[in-house]
């Protein structure tokens, strides 16, 4: 599935790919974002922390007429409030998108698939 956007010029797809890796790039940059997960984790119960490449397994685009609904599966780092960390996280996510391809937002999930520890 993807975004067709029609301008003076021409046409315009944004494939889903797109969308997380935009997304995926946004929520990393959160404070409490150790990084995103893979959306199908739970085999062995250990979170695996995606690359920069990976995002699209990390997070779900789903289109309903004009709005878009995010789901994220996110892994943060321990010590820090997850209600708040989710909240910027939305919040970060919804105003790159609008801001990069122009659509409005509709929702964005935020899914907790972990918690780690800091190395010392």
């Amino acid at each position: 599935m993807s975004i067709e956007l029609h301008t003076n010029d021409g046409q315009v797809t944004i494939t889903n790919d797109v969308i997380s890796t935009i997304a995926g790039g946004a929520a990393i940059e959160c404070y409490g974002i150790v990084g995103m997960a893979s959306k199908n984790q739970l085999r062995d119960g250990i979170a695996e922390i995606l690359r920069k490449e990976n995002f699209s397994k990390g997070v779900v685009v789903r289109q309903e007429g004009e709005a878009l609904h995010i789901d994220m599966y996110i892994i943060v780092s321990y010590g820090t409030k997850i209600s708040e960390v989710a909240h910027n996280v939305q919040s970060q996510v919804k105003y790159t998108l609008d801001k990069t391809i122009g659509m409005s937002v509709q929702s964005v999930n935020i899914y907790i698939q972990g918690v780690q520890v800091a190395k010392d």
